[in-house]
Parts: C-alpha cells; structure tokens; sequence
C-alpha cells in the first residue's frame, strides 16, 4: 500500500488532473517523487512542497506536449545560486533521469533542471534533520521492495 500524501498536497495534484492542465501520467509520476523525497526523510508537504509540485508537473506536460523549456540565461544564473547545494543538484538530476525513462520525454533542459533544483534546495532547507541527503530511492524500486528504499 502506498504511502499517503498530505491532503492539501494531494488535492493540488487532483486539481490539476481534474481539470486537464497535466496529464494522468504526469501528475502519478509527480505523486510518486513526492512519495519518494518524503520517504527519504523530507516532510513534504503543501507548505513545503507546494509550488516544487506545480512547476514539476507543469514543465513535464510541457516537455511532453513537446514545447521549448530552455531559458539559458537563468539556467546560468541559477547554476551560480546552486553552486553551494549539490545535495538538490543532485536530487533533481536524479529526478530528471527518472522523468525521461518513465515518461519517455526528451531530457529536461539544464535550466529546468536548475529550477527543479532550486525547488529542492528550499525543500531540503526546510527539512535540515532529513537523514537523507543527495540521493532519493526511486519510487518504483521502493514500492517492489514493500516500501523500503
């Protein structure tokens, strides 16, 4: 069985779904990263989470409707911003990885990756007794191993 999300959370993604701004796919395979990072030791939740699930479900139903995500400039700067916080580079080029295979989508553009990093970085931030740094077990491995990352 698999691990609830906080319900102002969840009801997020239901709106997206509901109203067909995502597709199917997209807003489970964002419910199963947000598992993934909460079992990973970080609370996630409305408040901590709320806007990393917006922008992730967002840009990956732009990626697959095949629409341009790059923006270099802010890509760079973010690079800069980040340059401190490898532990959310990290998780979100693992995300990212796990996006492409899943979904089949091209790979998130550098910039959107430095994005979804950032949304980590304050995630991260909010939770500094999270055990679990850099590295996120993939939901899809946990959920065969009956829960267990």
């Amino acid at each position: 069985m698999q691990q609830g999300l906080e319900e102002k959370l969840a009801l997020r993604i239901q709106l997206f779904r509901e109203t067909g701004q995502v597709r199917a796919e997209v807003a489970d395979f964002v419910e199963d990263e947000l598992r993934g990072l909460d079992s990973a030791g970080l609370h996630v939740s409305e408040e901590t989470a709320g806007m990393l699930t917006s922008h992730l479900m967002m840009a990956l139903n732009r990626l697959m409707n095949g629409e341009t995500l790059d923006d270099p400039a802010a890509g760079e700067h973010m690079a800069a911003e980040l340059a401190d916080r490898p532990d959310a580079v990290q998780l979100a080029r693992q995300i990212a990885a796990r996006a492409e295979h899943d979904l089949g989508t091209a790979a998130l553009p550098a910039s959107e990756t430095a994005y979804l990093a950032m949304h980590l970085a304050v995630l991260t931030a909010r939770n500094p007794a999270a055990a679990v740094r850099g590295s996120v077990p993939d939901p899809a491995s946990a959920e065969q191993n009956g829960g267990r990352p």
